[in-house]
């Protein structure tokens, strides 16, 4: 489906009815990363209208000279909750720089907001502050590296913290793909000049008293665990989990503990 915002389409998906759900992924995938950690959940769960979309310049939406920053970036986002949801509150869920943008989102909307998932999300924009450990593999698959080629398994012990057959078909599928179609051009030139925010997007004007889940992998060594603690103070009903084994794709390397987590906060959610 397609979202006109000024004069680019956003690529967006809709799936079951009810309670609408904003599904943010991170720079430079696609919503499919989304879809393959959350739609197995909404199988035993009715009720909930998840809106996957492809953030500017990612996926099949389009990219612009005049998306130069990411006060940019979140004025279209804005704009086409309002246009494809006018007047009701929904869910976030965030992955990575989706979690930075969905802050963003509740900065300016928290009224509107109703509960939200953070994903790794980024904390600190700029790479250079961000504290992180040295990337670890705690589980290696000899078996599967051995039927790879050089370049594959140079890219899954570089990217994925614990290894086997499932998960390595679910990063092909969910980060690896996506990444291919994304406009590369755009997407250097930004994260260059307009990757962050122009005002702190975790300074809340008042306190968010709505469900988050606030998930971290022990390992990653792109955002890190340790920098997100400085923002739980913001959430009223917030559940903060590091979860051992798992780096950035957390939500594939431990998908059975992603899978309860997050079905509990549903539960929270239907409660309110």
């Amino acid at each position: 489906m397609i979202c006109k915002v000024k004069d680019i389409n956003i690529n967006y998906e809709i799936i079951g009815e009810g309670k609408p759900i904003i599904m943010l992924h991170g720079y430079c995938v696609d919503h499919r990363l989304m879809t393959g950690c959350m739609e197995n959940i909404f199988e035993k769960r009715k009720g909930y209208k998840r809106i996957y979309v492809d953030l500017p310049g990612m996926g099949k939406s389009d990219s612009a000279k005049w998306i130069i920053n990411c006060d940019v970036m979140l004025d279209i986002l804005i704009e086409f909750i309002n246009e494809i949801i006018p007047n009701e509150n929904f869910l976030i869920i965030g992955q990575s720089y989706g979690g930075y943008i969905s802050r963003g989102i509740v900065y300016k909307m928290i009224d509107k907001v109703d509960g939200v998932i953070l994903i790794c999300p980024v904390i600190k924009p700029d790479k250079k502050n961000r504290n992180v450990p040295e990337h670890v593999v705690v589980k290696k698959d000899k078996v599967l590296l051995s039927k790879l080629s050089f370049e594959e398994a140079k890219e899954i012990n570089n990217c994925l913290v614990t290894q086997n057959e499932e998960i390595y078909k679910r990063y092909k599928n969910e980060v690896l793909e996506p990444i291919r179609i994304g406009d590369v051009e755009f997407l250097k030139n930004f994260q260059e000049e307009g990757y962050e925010l122009s005002f702190d997007v975790d300074k809340l004007n008042k306190k968010f008293e709505k469900p988050v889940l606030i998930l971290l992998g022990k390992q990653d060594s792109c955002v890190g665990y340790k920098d997100a603690w400085s923002i739980l103070d913001n959430f009223a009903r917030g559940t903060f989990a590091v979860l051992d084994g798992s780096g950035h794709n957390l939500q594939i390397e431990q998908s059975e503990v992603f899978n309860s987590l997050v079905s509990e906060w549903l539960n929270k959610v239907d409660e309110l």
